[in-house]
Formats: C-alpha cells, sequence, structure tokens
C-alpha cells in the first residue's frame, strides 16, 4: 500500500472549465542567459479532489503555456489544444496554499476532501513537464475516458446498494393496514429501479468493452453516452430510496442522502451532461454523413 497521494488540479473558479480550452493557469517558460530552463505556474484551481488529504504529497496541475514571450515556449500559440501542459509539483512547494476545504451539499468528503488551491509563482524544473510541453490534452483525454468508466461502475453500486435498503424498507413498513410494497405506488418505484439499476450494469458494460477493443478515442460516443445516461438512471433509483423511506431518507442515519448529494454532483464532475450530449450527438451525426457518403458512393 502507498503511503502518499496525489491530485489532479483542472478545474477552475474564474472560468467555465467544462472547456478545457477556457483554462487560464499559466505556465511560463524561462530561459536565463547560461540557457538553464524552468518554468513559473500562476493561477487558481478548485474541487481539486484529494488535495485536503493529509497524505497529499504532490498535484499534477493543468496550466496553458505563456506565449507573452515570444520564441520562448516550443507550443503553436494558434492551437486552442496544443498549449496546455500537464506539470507535476509538491504540494509544499513555495507558493502552493491551500486557500480553503469546499463541501458538497454540506458533506466535507473528509479525510481527502476537495480544496481550493492558490498557485502563485510557482517554480517548476523541466523534469516536471509530463510529456513535455503541450501535451496537457492528450494526457487529460487519457485518464478521463476510463476514469468515467469507473465513475459510472461505483454509481451503479451505490444505487444497488440503495435499492437493497429501499426493498427492505418497503417490506418492514406498514401503511393503512400493509407493508408498502403492496401499494401500487411503490410496486412501480421498485420495478423502474430495478431496470434502472440494470440498464446502467448493462451500458456501463458494454462501454468498458469498448475500451478494450477500439481504446478510449474510440469509444467515445459510448463513454459519452454513459456518462450522461447512468448518473441520471441511478440518482433515480437513490431519488425513489428516499421517498421511501420517507424522513428518515433525508437525515445521516441513513446512506440514501449522502449518496444523492455524489450522484447528483456525478452528473457536473468530469464534465457536465451538456458536454457529453453535444460530444455525443456530433459524434452521430458524423456517423449518420459518413454513411450518407458511402451510400452516394455505391450508386
Amino acid at each position: 500500500m502507498g503511503q502518499i497521494r496525489s491530485a489532479f488540479l483542472m478545474t477552475e473558479p474564474d472560468v467555465a472549465s467544462s472547456d478545457a480550452t477556457n483554462i487560464e493557469t499559466t505556465l511560463t517558460k524561462v530561459v536565463s542567459s547560461s540557457g538553464n530552463v524552468h518554468y513559473v505556474l500562476n493561477g487558481k484551481k478548485w474541487w481539486s479532489t484529494g488535495a485536503m488529504d493529509p497524505r497529499c504529497k504532490v498535484a499534477l496541475v493543468l496550466a496553458k503555456m505563456d506565449h507573452g514571450k515570444v520564441g520562448v515556449s516550443n507550443t503553436d500559440p494558434s492551437s486552442k489544444h496544443g498549449a496546455h501542459t500537464v506539470v507535476i509539483i509538491p504540494m509544499d512547494a513555495p507558493g502552493v496554499k491551500l486557500v480553503r476545504p469546499l463541501t458538497v451539499f454540506g458533506y466535507d468528503d473528509a479525510p481527502h476532501g476537495h480544496a481550493e488551491v492558490q498557485l502563485t509563482n510557482v517554480v517548476c524544473g523541466p523534469d516536471t513537464l509530463i510529456l513535455g510541453e503541450g501535451k496537457g490534452f492528450e494526457i487529460a483525454q487519457s485518464r478521463l475516458g476510463p476514469g468515467r468508466i469507473h465513475h459510472c461502475m461505483r454509481a451503479v453500486g451505490l444505487a444497488s446498494r440503495c435499492y437493497d435498503l429501499m426493498i427492505l424498507r418497503s417490506m418492514s413498513r406498514t401503511t393503512f393496514g400493509k407493508p408498502l410494497y403492496q401499494h401500487g405506488g411503490c410496486q412501480e418505484m421498485i420495478a423502474d429501479s430495478a431496470t434502472d439499476i440494470q440498464t446502467s450494469r448493462l451500458l456501463t458494460l458494454s462501454c468498458a468493452a469498448s475500451i478494450d477493443q477500439r481504446g478510449p478515442r474510440g469509444a467515445r460516443d459510448q463513454i459519452a453516452m454513459i456518462k450522461v445516461a447512468v448518473p441520471e438512471m441511478t440518482l433515480r433509483v437513490v431519488d425513489r430510496a428516499i421517498q421511501v423511506f420517507g424522513g428518515a431518507g433525508v437525515c445521516n442515519d441513513f446512506p440514501l442522502a449522502r449518496a444523492f448529494a455524489g450522484l447528483r454532483t456525478l452528473r457536473i464532475a468530469d464534465g457536465p451532461d451538456a458536454v457529453h450530449r453535444r460530444t455525443l450527438a456530433l459524434l452521430e451525426v458524423k456517423r449518420a454523413k459518413l454513411r450518407q457518403q458511402a451510400m452516394r458512393s455505391s450508386l
């Protein structure tokens, strides 16, 4: 078991970070008169998951190369994606400040937590760059695809746990002379939840198989699909479970309220629903155009 943890610093409070081209954190390359190279990192990040954990010793930071100094950076200033670079920095480096912990619907997610992090003139050596200048998007996308599979796997497991609790509650509670599960409304919630869980599970399994066969880039459509569908369906399951539990469902005596907070947040984390819907729609239209061209060429 490892002794330290890391955090990935990407999201920023001052821009819409769902479009990573908006990132404002800068990485300035400095070349001394003797030819020595170092970089200076400046910016502000938040929702840096794991940064509050005492075991977190390093952070991977997504920044944009500063092209203010002509000829210093090796990246293309005209490229929307080519300037993004990932550096790894120690959490105790001069200029790194944990501004505050952030809560999710009131939960602090201790011990790892989420943080707002200020980066002020953090000096980085050439060996801190991951893969090199301008490789940030390549790195981010390589982790985000499989990471979204993990999110959906956990969502299915969490919803299944809440579903089990809902079934037990419906069997143990009685209203108007009969158990909850004998009421038509409760039966509908049980049936709909079973359907949502199985659909989510099979969509996630299919996507995982597609990644194995085609790689994350080849499975972009299915990754986008599950990232939209699975959080929505599993959130519905937890919402129904809360309804069956009544007042007990919204307090911390049971895990339902926390599960709801986590799954609702997942509709934003690692890209909001709208971004993934946009990705999926564009891929579907592109596929339709290719089919259309193939049909015309066969005539």
